[in-house]
């Protein structure tokens, strides 16, 4: 399982990126971070927002609830979802890692 902290209501979760890839998936979890393989290139913020949008859909939540909180030009980053529970987080990502 990914490494995943809660404040305030908020759930920050680890996550490492690689761009341009042949399609956009998750892998799996190495490291204590979830490893996403997207299309999108690492330009002008083209990865973050396909990243975002990928995990919003993904974990069933609206685009403006998943946000990078550190990380915007690295590899490594951490999002932010916001009004997400920790608990609630792990049980959507245990479903979709299956």
């Amino acid at each position: 399982m990914p490494e995943i902290r809660e404040r305030q209501g908020d759930s920050f979760l680890s996550v490492r990126v690689t761009p341009r890839a042949s399609k956009t998936e998750i892998l799996d979890v190495s490291a204590g971070r979830l490893r996403v393989r997207l299309q999108a290139p690492p330009v002008e913020g083209a990865a973050n927002k396909a990243l975002t949008d990928f995990l919003a859909k993904t974990l069933g939540l609206s685009k403006s609830a998943v946000s990078v909180e550190r990380g915007e030009t690295g590899r490594e980053k951490t999002l932010q979802l916001a009004g997400v529970s920790a608990e609630t987080l792990r049980l959507k990502l245990t479903e979709i890692l299956r």
